[in-house]
C-alpha cells in the first residue's frame, strides 16, 4: 500500500519503493510533517506528532515543520499561502477538515479557514516506482466577495534534523547556463528565483539538499523540481531550532491576483524525492521519472542539421538547398531552417511577427525547399519566435497594443524587439492561428520555438474581470497553445528554447520533445553546461551541436572528434557551415553520425553515470548503460596534459560485477574482454596524447 491513514494517531503515511513520507494532525490542529527518508515503520513514529513551543517569542515551533499552512497567528516561517480577504483581514487560520483517498496513488488533504469560506486542498500523487511524490495545492473561494491571493506555494517540504544542510543548485547566464554550486545553509533564508517572466538562465527551479557528506555514489539526498515556466521562487529556510523547510511555487513578485467568488486556482506541481544513493542516483531517479511521466515523446531524437551558424539571416532557397545536400551526405535525418526565412527578416531589427514566407528568398514558396529536403531522405523543420515582435513589422504597426507596455512609458527594446502580451485572448488566438496555418500548409515535422528576451513593462495587473496576474496568464496561455498544437499536429516535434536554456523545467517539458540548453556550442564549455543540466534533467531531451573550430564564442580550436564526442552525449545536432568542410572532414563526420545512430538508444534511453568532472579533475567522463544492461557507452575528455601524465584508470559504474563485457573504442590499452567487477573496481586504462583529447568507449555484455 502506497498511502495509509493511521486513524488512531491522525498520521498519514506515503510509501514509495524506497522511501517513507509521514505527516499528520497534532493536538494543536497543525498539519505537521514528521519524517521523510528511507523506509520506516510509520506506526512507531506517532509520538513525534506533537505541538511544541519555546517561549512567547517562539510559541509555535511545530509550525516550522508545518506540512502546509498560511500566514497568520504565531507562525513566522515562509508560508504556503497568503491572502487578503475583502474586509482587509490578512490573517489566515487553516484547520484540518478531512481527507480523500483516490486509488492507491492520490491523497487530498482538506483545509479550511476557521472563519472565512476559503477552502484549500493539498494533493499528493505517489509515483512509487520512481520514488517521487508530486504535490499540488488548490484554493477555492466560497466567499461572496473576491479574495486577493498574495502568495501561493505549491508545497512546503521539510527535512529532518541534520548536522549540516548543504544546498546544491545551478546558476549561470546566457551562454553559461547550468553551472553547479554547493553551499552550506546557515540560519536564515536562501532564495532561488526568477522574476523575469520565464524560467531563466540565472537559476533553475530544482534543488538538492544533503548533510554535506553525500557524493556521486553515496549519501542521502533530498531533491525537488517545480513544474513552472514563469516567475518562480524556492525559499530554503533553516531555523534556529535545527529544521530546514523548502517552500516553492509561483513567485509572489508582482504576482497577486483576485480570486472571484466561486473560483478556484490550482498551483503548479512540485515534485520531491529522496535517495540514499548519492547525487548520481538522484539524477537517475529524475531522468526515469521524466522519461516515464513528463516528456511527451517516446521516440529517439533524430540527428539534425541547423543552418543558423552557416547562413544566419542570409537565407535563400539556393543556399539552403546546398546545405541540405551536404547534410544528407552526412546521414542527417532532419534539416532545420533557423531565423531569417519569413517577413522582411534580414537582421534582428525587422520582420519578427510577420509569419509569411519571404517571397524574395523563396520565390517558389517554401514547399520547393521542403520537397527537396524530403527527396534527400530528411525531415524538415523551422525556427519560430511567436512571443516577440519587432517595432519594424507589419504586426506591430497594426497592433502596438498587443505588447506588454505601460501607457506613460517608452517600452524597453531588448534584441530590438518587444514581447507580445500572450495573456490577451486575441494574442493567444493570433499565435495559435498562424502556427496552425503554418503547420497545415507545409509538411513540417519539427518546430524550434525560441524566446529571446525577458518580460519588461508588464502592463496591467489583475483587476476587474481578470482572475490571474499578467505573469501567470502568459505561462498558462503558452501551455494551452502548445497543448493544442500537439493535439492538432501529433506528428510534429517541438523544441523549447529561450536564448539557449532559459526556459527548461518540468512544466514546459510536458509539451516539449527536446530542449536547447545553451547558445554556447563550444564543446569544452558544453561539458560543464551538460553536466549541470544532467543533475536535474534527462539527456534524452538535451540537444547538442557540432559547430566550427575555432569557435565563434571564444576562439577555441578543438578536434572534430572532440566536438562530436561532446555533442553525442545527448541528442546530436550539427550547426557548422558544412559547406566549407573538406572531403576528409565530411567523411570523418559521416562516420561519427553513423556511430551515433548505433549508440543513441543507450545515450537517450539508458542510465547516466557521471564518472569524473572537470570541477575536480583534469578529466571529464560520463557513462550510459542501456535499459536492459546489455550495452554501455562512455565518453572521456582530457583538458590538458600535466607533467607527462598520459594514463587514466577510468572506473566505470552500473555494470554487472559477474558479467563479462567486450570493450572497444579508442582506448588502445583497454580493449578486450573484462568482467564488470574489474571495470568498476580497477578501471579501464585510457591512454591520452595531446591537449583536448577525447575517447568514446563501447561495451557489450558477452
Amino acid at each position: 500500500m502506497t498511502i495509509k491513514y493511521w486513524e488512531k494517531s491522525n498520521l498519514f503515511e506515503l510509501r514509495t519503493h524506497n522511501t517513507s513520507y509521514l505527516f499528520g494532525v497534532n493536538e494543536s490542529g497543525t498539519l505537521q510533517h514528521i519524517y521523510w527518508g528511507a523506509p520506516v515503520h510509520a506506526e512507531e513514529c506517532a509520538g513525534l506528532l506533537r505541538a511544541r513551543s519555546h517561549s512567547s517569542f517562539d510559541m509555535a515551533v511545530d509550525r516550522e515543520t508545518e506540512e502546509y499552512g498560511g500566514r497568520g497567528g504565531a507562525g513566522y516561517a515562509e508560508p504556503g499561502l497568503q491572502v487578503t480577504f475583502a474586509d482587509g483581514v490578512r490573517d489566515l487560520r487553516l484547520v484540518y477538515s478531512g481527507y480523500e483517498l483516490e486509488g492507491d496513488r492520490n491523497l487530498t488533504i482538506k483545509l479550511a479557514d476557521e472563519h472565512y469560506a476559503l477552502k484549500v486542498e493539498v494533493s499528493y500523487t505517489v509515483v512509487s516506482n520512481h520514488d517521487v511524490i508530486e504535490r499540488q495545492v488548490k484554493v477555492t473561494n466560497e466567499e461572496e466577495q473576491p479574495v486577493r491571493v498574495e502568495q501561493i506555494m505549491s508545497a512546503l517540504w521539510s527535512i529532518g534534523e541534520l548536522p549540516d544542510y548543504r544546498l546544491t543548485h545551478v546558476t549561470g547566464r546566457w551562454a553559461g547556463e547550468y553551472q553547479l554550486r554547493s553551499n552550506l545553509l546557515t540560519e536564515g533564508k536562501k532564495v532561488l528565483e526568477s522574476r523575469r517572466g520565464f524560467t531563466g538562465p540565472h537559476a533553475n527551479p530544482w534543488f538538492a539538499v544533503d548533510d554535506g557528506s553525500a557524493r556521486e555514489t553515496t549519501g542521502s539526498v533530498w531533491f525537488g523540481a517545480l513544474a513552472w515556466s514563469g516567475n518562480w521562487k524556492l525559499v530554503l529556510e533553516r531555523t534556529t531550532f535545527g529544521k530546514l523547510r523548502i517552500a516553492g511555487g509561483i513567485h509572489d513578485f508582482d504576482g497577486s491576483f483576485l480570486l472571484a467568488p466561486g473560483a478556484s486556482y490550482e498551483a503548479p506541481v512540485f515534485v520531491g524525492g529522496f535517495t540514499d544513493g548519492g547525487f548520481g542516483e538522484m539524477s537517475r531517479i529524475l531522468h526515469r521519472y521524466e522519461r516515464s511521466e513528463i516528456i511527451p515523446a517516446t521516440k529517439l531524437r533524430k540527428v539534425l542539421y541547423n543552418s543558423w551558424e552557416a547562413t544566419e539571416f542570409d537565407v535563400t532557397v539556393q543556399g539552403q538547398l546546398a546545405l541540405a545536400e551536404r547534410a544528407a551526405k552526412l546521414g542527417v535525418e532532419r534539416f532545420v531552417v533557423d531565423d531569417g526565412w519569413f517577413g522582411q527578416r534580414h537582421s534582428d531589427r525587422a520582420g519578427l511577427g510577420d509569419w509569411y514566407v519571404n517571397p524574395e528568398k523563396f520565390p517558389n514558396g517554401l514547399s520547393e525547399l521542403i520537397d527537396e529536403v524530403k527527396g534527400l531522405g530528411m525531415e524538415f523543420g523551422l525556427w519560430v519566435e511567436p512571443e516577440s515582435v519587432n517595432p519594424d513589422s507589419d504586426l506591430y504597426r497594426k497592433h502596438p497594443d498587443w505588447t506588454y507596455h505601460f501607457p506613460t512609458r517608452v517600452g524597453t527594446e531588448l534584441r530590438n524587439q518587444y514581447l507580445l502580451n500572450l495573456g490577451k485572448p486575441e494574442v493567444k488566438a493570433f499565435v495559435l492561428d498562424f502556427m496552425t496555418e503554418l503547420l497545415s500548409t507545409y509538411d513540417i515535422s519539427f518546430i524550434k520555438w525560441d524566446m529571446n528576451r525577458t518580460v519588461t513593462e508588464p502592463g496591467e495587473t489583475s483587476g476587474p474581470g481578470q482572475d490571474k496576474s499578467v505573469w501567470i496568464r502568459h505561462v498558462e496561455h503558452l501551455y494551452e497553445i502548445w497543448a493544442e498544437l500537439r493535439r492538432r499536429f501529433p506528428n510534429v516535434e517541438f523544441e523549447t528554447c529561450a536564448g539557449g536554456g532559459g526556459r527548461i523545467d518540468l512544466g514546459i517539458l510536458r509539451y516539449a520533445d527536446q530542449a536547447w540548453i545553451s547558445d554556447n556550442t563550444d564543446a569544452r564549455d558544453r561539458l560543464s553546461i551538460q553536466e549541470g543540466f544532467s543533475y536535474a534533467y534527462s539527456p534524452s531531451v538535451m540537444m547538442c551541436w557540432v559547430t566550427e573550430s575555432p569557435n565563434g564564442f571564444n576562439g577555441r580550436s578543438l578536434p572534430l572528434s572532440y566536438r562530436f564526442h561532446s555533442a553525442m552525449m545527448g541528442g546530436l545536432g550539427i550547426g557548422a557551415n558544412i559547406g566549407k568542410w573538406s572531403p576528409e572532414e565530411m567523411e570523418e563526420a559521416r562516420k561519427f553520425v553513423e556511430l551515433y545512430k548505433e549508440i543513441r538508444h543507450v545515450v537517450q534511453e539508458g542510465e547516466l553515470y557521471r564518472l569524473q568532472s572537470l570541477r575536480d579533475s583534469n578529466v571529464s567522463a560520463t557513462q550510459y548503460v542501456s535499459a536492459d544492461g546489455g550495452e554501455a557507452v562512455a565518453f572521456a575528455f582530457l583538458q590538458s596534459h600535466h607533467f607527462g601524465n598520459s594514463l587514466t584508470m577510468l572506473r566505470l559504474q552500473g555494470l554487472d560485477p559477474e558479467a563479462a563485457y567486450e570493450v572497444s573504442g579508442a582506448a588502445a590499452e583497454g580493449t578486450g574482454i573484462f568482467h564488470g567487477s574489474n571495470l568498476m573496481q580497477i578501471g579501464l586504462p585510457i591512454s591520452w596524447r595531446g591537449d583536448y583529447a577525447s575517447v568514446l568507449i563501447r561495451l557489450k555484455r558477452v
